[in-house]
C-alpha cells in the first residue's frame, strides 16, 4: 500500500499516529512493529515511528502474513457456545490455564484453540487466537477470544471502557450481614505475597468496582451474585475476602478450604454470564455458562 502526504493535516505529524488514522484497524503498537521491522518505508527507506512527516513524503507499507507461533495445538475438548469467523464463546471448565508459561507450557486454552480454529486471520502477525481477558485457571465459565486483529483491538476496547456485562457466581466461607453492595477500591500486588493481590489503601493500584447480591444460603455459607464492573487480577476473589470478609469456598490463595463450612473439590467461582455487542457488526449478544453441579445446593434453594 501506497500513498503520498498532501494533506496539510498530516504534515508534521508522527509517522505512527498517521497511520493510526489510516489504518483504523491496526492496533499502534502493531503499527509501530510494522515500523520498527522494516515494513514500513518513507521515501523507499526505512523509517521511525516517530518521524515527522513533510509534504510529499512517500509512504510504503507491507502487511507481512501471519506467521504461526511455536504453541503447538492439541486436541482438548472445549464447550463452545458460539463462534463465527470474528470471534468465539466458550465455557472454560475449571482447572484449564488460559495462557502457556513456563510452569505450564502445553495442556492450556490457547493451545486447544488453535487446534479447534482453522481460520484464524493473525493477531499481532501471529497465527493464534487473540486472549481478550483471561479467568483463572480453577476458574470456570464464559470467555470470548478473537479471532483477527479487528475483532480484538474493538473487543479489547469495549472491555476497557467497560460496554459489556460480566456477571459471576462466588460461593463464599460465611454469611455477609447485607443482602447486596457495591464494593468500590483500589486493588493492586500485595506488599508482601506477590502472589496475591491486596486492597491498596496508599493511591497505589487499580480502582476495581464490584456490585454484589446475596441469592441464597447453604449450611452457612453463602451464593453471591457478582457484577463486575471493572477486570482487575483476582477482583472478586479479594473483594469477597477483604470487602465482605468471607473468603470464595475452594480458593488457596485467599481462604483455606480445609477449614471451610462446606467442603469442595473446586474454586467456587463462575463466570455465569456474558454480554455484549459484536466487534463487527455491532449486534447485541448474550451467553450463559451452565451454572457447575457443585453449586447445586445453593441453586436449590
Amino acid at each position: 500500500m501506497d500513498w503520498t502526504i498532501t494533506e496539510q493535516s498530516d504534515i508534521g505529524q508522527r509517522l505512527d499516529k498517521h497511520l493510526a488514522g489510516k489504518l483504523p484497524d491496526l492496533s499502534r503498537s502493531r503499527l509501530q512493529d510494522l515500523v520498527r521491522d522494516g515494513h514500513v518505508t518513507l521515501n523507499g527507506r526505512p523509517t521511525k515511528a516517530s518521524t515527522a512527516l513533510k509534504a510529499g513524503d512517500a509512504v510504503s507499507i507491507t502487511i507481512p502474513e501471519a506467521t504461526p507461533v511455536e504453541v503447538v495445538a492439541q486436541d482438548i475438548p472445549l464447550e463452545i457456545l458460539f463462534e463465527d469467523k470474528d470471534i468465539l464463546v466458550l465455557n472454560k471448565p475449571p482447572g484449564l490455564v488460559v495462557h502457556p508459561a513456563a510452569g505450564n507450557p502445553d495442556g492450556t486454552l490457547v493451545n486447544a484453540l488453535l487446534h479447534h480454529c482453522d481460520d484464524l486471520s493473525g493477531i499481532g502477525g501471529e497465527m493464534r487466537p487473540g486472549i481478550v481477558h483471561r479467568l483463572d485457571k480453577d476458574t470456570s465459565g464464559c470467555m470470548v477470544v478473537a479471532k483477527n486483529d479487528i475483532a480484538h483491538r474493538r473487543l479489547t476496547e469495549a472491555f476497557s471502557e467497560r460496554r459489556l456485562s460480566k456477571i459471576y457466581l462466588a460461593a463464599i466461607n460465611g454469611v455477609p450481614k447485607d443482602k447486596s453492595g457495591r464494593i468500590q477500591n483500589m486493588i493492586g500486588r500485595h506488599p508482601v505475597d506477590r502472589k496475591r493481590m491486596a486492597i491498596l489503601y496508599d493511591g497505589a493500584g487499580k480502582e476495581a468496582v464490584t456490585e454484589w447480591e446475596q441469592l441464597s444460603v447453604y449450611k452457612d455459607a453463602a451464593l453471591i451474585r457478582c457484577k463486575l464492573l471493572t477486570g482487575r487480577t483476582h477482583q472478586i476473589r479479594v473483594h469477597m475476602k477483604e470487602s465482605l470478609g468471607f473468603p470464595i469456598l475452594g480458593d488457596p490463595i485467599y481462604g483455606h478450604p480445609s477449614r471451610q463450612k462446606v467442603p469442595t473439590t473446586r474454586l467456587m467461582l463462575h463466570a455465569w454470564k456474558l454480554s455484549f455487542h459484536h466487534p463487527i457488526h455491532d449486534q447485541p449478544l448474550k451467553f450463559e455458562a451452565t451454572v457447575p453441579v457443585e453449586y447445586g445446593p445453593w441453586m436449590a434453594k
